[in-house]
């Protein structure tokens, strides 16, 4: 695993030991990344959220591609050890990057929308819908907010209150773009 593109292309990331987590494959990074650049132009100065991040490899790789800012969340200690080890190996910034254990359902009322959101919960369990529920209730995503979700090749995403910009299958995911209705 590695970033795709940006100051740091080509750095390699390490993934959590244990199985707990399936990173998300170069390949299917490299898609979605492509898929967001045509619709956003720029990663420059944006705020991100990696929500269920396992490795950080989406946060990081929208860090290295100029966004400004990363929350990445995941509740899993060996995730929340690996996405430190890569951000210190990456020398990221402590206020570039704002790293929690914690679930992405405990986050409270945002300060503002952010600007770009990825979730890559695990497959086939219905999170990534009610996820995107509680994050828009609480101000995460707002109607500028670009979402993308990870899921399994024939799951569907329920999502209301959202509409379907974009889906894209490669594997054994599917990567679907979203927005606030």
């Amino acid at each position: 695993m590695r970033i795709i593109a940006g100051k740091w292309r080509g750095r390699p990331l390490v993934a959590p030991k244990g199985t707990e987590t399936r990173p998300t494959a170069d390949r299917t990074r490299e898609t979605l990344f492509s898929m967001l650049y045509s619709r956003l132009g720029t990663f420059e100065g944006l705020s991100v959220a990696d929500l269920f991040a396992g490795s950080g490899a989406l946060g990081l790789e929208a860090l290295s591609r100029g966004a400004e800012t990363c929350l990445f969340v995941d509740q899993d200690a060996a995730a929340i050890d690996a996405i430190t080890a890569n951000a210190r190996k990456l020398e990221v910034g402590k206020a570039e990057a704002d790293i929690r254990r914690t679930s992405v359902m405990s986050l409270g009322q945002a300060p503002k929308p952010l600007d770009l959101v990825f979730l890559d919960p695990p497959y086939d369990t219905g999170a990534g819908g009610v996820a995107l529920d509680k994050l828009s209730r609480l101000g995460w995503i707002g109607p500028a907010t670009w979402t993308s979700i990870e899921t399994g090749h024939n799951e569907a995403v329920v999502a209301a209150g959202f509409t379907v910009e974009a889906e894209r299958k490669i594997g054994k995911a599917k990567l679907t773009l979203l927005r606030l209705t």
